[in-house]
Parts: structure tokens; C-alpha cells; sequence
């Protein structure tokens, strides 16, 4: 099954038309009054990518204020391209310990925020705030935390049955923050020049178009497509449309690419770990086609609107659909998906049904529509 991103995104929810997201309880944040703001960021590529509309919001309703963004340091890359965020805080791996986050809350307190928005749903974001003295904590009522925010937005079932950009979208936005266009267009933020640059230091003799896949998947195996027909679709593809094909990926996913690599018989270059996300980024703009399963880097490619081939099998495209107005997503109807396991317990029916035929078809449909 092929279908436009776009299609599931926008579909309604069965019973939930005319009710709303969440529970009418949350105070609103005051329309002024705020010149110091820190937002706690997601933990996840995907995810960071997915909250960028609800920074936007917040930047919407406060526009003079002081913008800052706590993230772990492999996210900070997103937010620091494209957040428009005054300052980004990287909360590093010293933190990561009961002491660590007192220090962490030291840190913030001295920088005297108003208050904080906290898009991260752990109960530790909440402790962090407090101990920071930040006055107006608000967030999501999970996590056991609500009793630590000033302002404890309550869920009802529907929102997570929702897109993700919706669900942070719906947090801010019950705080009083703007409706704003979820459609990102991170391509306006690339410059052209720098990536170039990138792309010349890591293929300086390619003159072919670029055509990148990304095989792996953070959360479990469950998430991953076949590496060898990930192979026979970059050769096919690779030879169609005379490119060059590049894997991606970090360190974690090195195993996976170079089954790919070693699977391909045409000369793919295997790039993963061997960049950063800023530079992973960049190659990425200059795709003319993005091939990944449901992973961070496919978030990153539609949302630079770089058309894109999104797989799924265990996961929930209603939910996690690549964002962009050039995404496709191939999928075969399984009574057991999505199970959101990260390994499979049966027969990996989901992702062994999807045939290379079928993804290097949804190229062809996607390229000719882009």
C-alpha cells in the first residue's frame, strides 16, 4: 500500500470530530509579562524535529522575549538550524546523575528564566525547573509531575491518536500560544554555499545526483526493513536514475549500512557515524531522493522537503508520518501492525510483505509528482 504522508495526517479521528484534544483545565500562560523562556526540548531526532512548530508558537506569542532551548547535545543540532531560538543549553552527559541535575538547575537558575515550557513529558524536566526557581513550569500532566507545574496540561485519549506535530502543537497552543502552520519548510534555512561545502568534502568526485537511504532505526529492529532489499532497490534505483546512492546514519546504525553496502552491487558509499547530524543534515538538502524506514533522518529529509520514501511496519504512520508535501509512505496491511515492539515476536510480516518492487515504484510515482 502507497500513500501521499499528507493523506494520514490529515485524516480525523473516529469520535473525536467535534471534541477537544484536551481536557479544558489548563490556566493560560499571560499574554506578557515573560523576557526569559526555556524551553526543555525532546530527546529524539524525529522527535526534536516534530516540536519545531510548537517553538515557533511560543516564539509567536512571545517575540521579544529570550528564547532558550535545553536539549541533550545530539539534538541541540536541530534546534540550533532550526528553531530561531535565542540560545541553546546543551544538557550534557555530566547531568545525567541525581547530583548532575542539581548542578543542571544551578546553571539555569542563574540565568533567571520567567518560565519554562516543557515539550519533554519525564517527570525529571519538571524537577529541574523547580529547582531552577522558575516560577511558571507548565507542560503535559505526565510522568506523575503534575503536581510540580504551575500550569498541568491534562490529555484526553485523542491526542495520542494524533500526529505528533499536533501533539505538541495542542500543548502550547492550550497555554494560549499561536495556532501556527505545522508545514516547516526547513529548506529556507540551509545555505546553499555551506552545503555545498559539506557535500564536497565527503563525495569531492561525484557529479551524479544523490539518492540517500537510511536503513537504520533507533528504537529496535521491529522499525527495519530488509538491509539486503534495501540494497537491491539503492542498485535499481542507482541505475535508473543515474546517482549516486549514500547510506546515513550514526555510529549505532554502522552494522546495518555496511550489510547494505556489502549486499550492493553498484559502488554505494556508506557515510554513517562518519558525519555529524549538522553535516548529515546538509547531504541530506542535497538529495534528489530519500529512501529510510521510520527513523529521525527520514523527519529531517521531509521536512527539508527532499522527496522521500518513508517504510513503515511496526510503528503508526497516523502518528509518525514523515512531515513535507513530497513524502510517500509504503506499507502492507498487517492485523498485528502497528504493535510499536521494537522486535518482533512473530513472523515480521509487516516489513517482509513490502517487496523492492514496491519501494523502488514509489520512487518512480513520488519523483515524477515532485
Amino acid at each position: 500500500m502507497v500513500l501521499a504522508a499528507s493523506a494520514l495526517e490529515d485524516q480525523a479521528l473516529p469520535g473525536q470530530e467535534n471534541k477537544s484534544l484536551i481536557l479544558n483545565n489548563s490556566k493560560k500562560l499571560p499574554p506578557d509579562g515573560f523576557n526569559r523562556i526555556l524551553i526543555r526540548g525532546t530527546n529524539w531526532i524525529g522527535d526534536a524535529v516534530m516540536t519545531l512548530p510548537a517553538v515557533v508558537s511560543v516564539r509567536a506569542a512571545y517575540p521579544r522575549a529570550h528564547l532558550s532551548i535545553l536539549a541533550k547535545p545530539p539534538i541541540t543540532d536541530i534546534y540550533r538550524m532550526f528553531s530561531a531560538a535565542d540560545e541553546i543549553i546543551p544538557y550534557e552527559h555530566k547531568f545525567d546523575t541525581p547530583l548532575g541535575i542539581f548542578r543542571l538547575a544551578h546553571t539555569l537558575r542563574l540565568k533567571k528564566f520567567n518560565a519554562a515550557i516543557l515539550l519533554q513529558n519525564a517527570i525529571e524536566a519538571a524537577i529541574i525547573s523547580l529547582a531552577a526557581g522558575i516560577r511558571v513550569r507548565a507542560g503535559y500532566n505526565a510522568d506523575g509531575r503534575g503536581f510540580l507545574l504551575t500550569h498541568a496540561i491534562r490529555r484526553t485519549e485523542g491526542i495520542f491518536k494524533v500526529h505528533q506535530i499536533a501533539y505538541y502543537l495542542e500543548m502550547v497552543k492550550a497555554l494560549g500560544c499561536a495556532d501556527v502552520d505545522r508545514a516547516m519548510h526547513l529548506e529556507t534555512y540551509i545555505s546553499a554555499a555551506t552545503a555545498r561545502e559539506v557535500l564536497h568534502q565527503y563525495l569531492p568526485d561525484s557529479s551524479r545526483s544523490i539518492i540517500g537511504i537510511a536503513p537504520g532505526a533507533t528504537y529496535g529492529p521491529a522499525k527495519k526493513w530488509l538491509a539486503e532489499r534495501f540494497a537491491a532497490a539503492a542498485d535499481r534505483l542507482g541505475k535508473d536514475l543515474g546517482a549516486q546512492v549514500v547510506l546515513f546514519g550514526g555510529k549505532d546504525d554502522q552494522e546495518t549500512t555496511e550489510q547494505v553496502r556489502n549486499w550492493a552491487c553498484s559502488g554505494v558509499i556508506n557515510l554513517a557515524g562518519k558525519t555529524t547530524l549538522r553535516e548529515t543534515i546538509y547531504l541530506i538538502s542535497q538529495c534528489r531522493l530519500f529512501i529510510s524506514n521510520d527513523s529521525g533522518l527520514m523527519h529531517v529529509a521531509g521536512a527539508l522537503n527532499i522527496p522521500t520514501v518513508a517504510i513503515f511496519g511496526s510503528t503508526n504512520p497516523v502518528t509518525t508520518s514523515p512531515p513535507g508535501e513530497k513524502t510517500i509512505l509504503v506499507r502492507k496491511p498487517a492485523s498485528c501492525s502497528p504493535c510499536l515492539k521494537k522486535i518482533c515476536p512473530t513472523d515480521f510480516r509487516c516489513m517482509t510483505m513490502i517487496t523492492v518492487d514496491d519501494v523502488v515504484a514509489a520512487a518512480h510515482t513520488l519523483l515524477q509528482k515532485s
